[in-house]
């Protein structure tokens, strides 16, 4: 543990944005799922729907620093390609 008074507050810190990361990083792979189970279901309005909102979410964990640009790309393309394929 951290002897100096700033390095303990960058241990806390580090604490707090670790949590926002995996929080957004959560909430995309669940805007993700959404996706796959509508396009499991066959359902084409839900799909669509759900395409936009993971699209939203992952350009925004992009944005952010979360996930890394080649990844935001494949995420959207291979969703992208399950929604126009049904």
């Amino acid at each position: 543990m951290a002897n100096i008074k700033s390095a303990k507050k960058r241990v806390k810190i580090i604490a707090k944005k670790t949590m926002v990361n995996k929080m957004i990083k959560s909430s995309t792979k669940t805007c993700i799922k959404k996706v796959v189970m509508a396009v499991e279901a066959k359902d084409k309005a839900v799909a669509e729907v759900a395409l936009k909102n993971a699209i939203s979410a992952i350009d925004k964990a992009y944005a952010k620093g979360i996930i890394k640009k080649n990844s935001c790309a494949r995420k959207k393309s291979s969703l992208t390609r399950l929604v126009t394929a049904l």
